[in-house]
């Protein structure tokens, strides 16, 4: 297992709310957190079948075209009535122009009167310039609710709800959500790889 150094990381997305919440998340480690919209790096396809293998994809494109190390995230929500759909697909349902309360409508369709049950899963992925890799994996599980509920969050927030909650990921506090969501629990891996939040020591060379 490789730990990261403090420094520049950057995240290699171009969805505001994930740099958001992946830059809270690091906010204690020490990292000086840029995202791949703001340094002009282009988007991979996203050409894997799972989860783990989209975040790796990105993270090494990340890293490489950067010279820093990258963390990728690739997560999704899989409806277990729809054989796992949208899973890896769950941005390309909302289309080019990212309309997710169109991709929310076609999971509802879809579904009819079929069992809701669905989780979201989130996979991170740290890479390195020379090719490392460390990747992990978090999941919550739920069940989706129509109409959505809820303006908070993005992407089908407002139409999950986490098993053991009242209120459906997009009525959320952002805080509440974050403190255990896929995201959250797959960063609860992460950490090991990560600086811990005391400063460095002053006075090495």
């Amino acid at each position: 297992m490789r730990r990261l150094d403090r420094g520049r990381l950057v995240l290699a997305t171009h969805n505001p709310g994930k740099v958001v919440e992946l830059a809270e998340l690091l906010g204690p480690h020490g990292l000086d957190v840029v995202s791949a919209g703001s340094l002009g790096l282009p988007e991979p396809d996203e050409t894997e079948d799972s989860f783990i293998g989209n975040a790796r994809l990105k993270a090494l494109a990340a890293a490489t075209a950067s010279g820093l190390p990258a963390l990728a995230d690739d997560s999704g929500l899989c409806v277990d009535a729809l054989g796992g759909a949208p899973g890896i697909y769950s941005a390309r349902w909302a289309g080019a122009g990212k309309d997710f309360a169109a991709a929310m409508a076609r999971v509802n369709d879809e579904l009819g009167a079929q069992p809701r049950t669905a989780h979201f899963i989130c996979a991170l992925c740290v890479a390195w310039p020379d090719g490392h890799a460390e990747v992990v994996e978090g999941r919550v599980d739920g069940t989706l609710v129509w109409p959505p509920r809820g303006g908070n969050g993005f992407g089908y927030d407002p139409m999950f709800l986490m098993d053991g909650k009242a209120q459906t990921y997009g009525e959320m506090r952002r805080a509440e959500k974050e403190a255990d969501n896929h995201r959250a629990r797959a960063f609860a891996l992460l950490a090991a790889l990560l600086p811990t939040s005391s400063p460095p020591l002053q006075g090495r060379g």
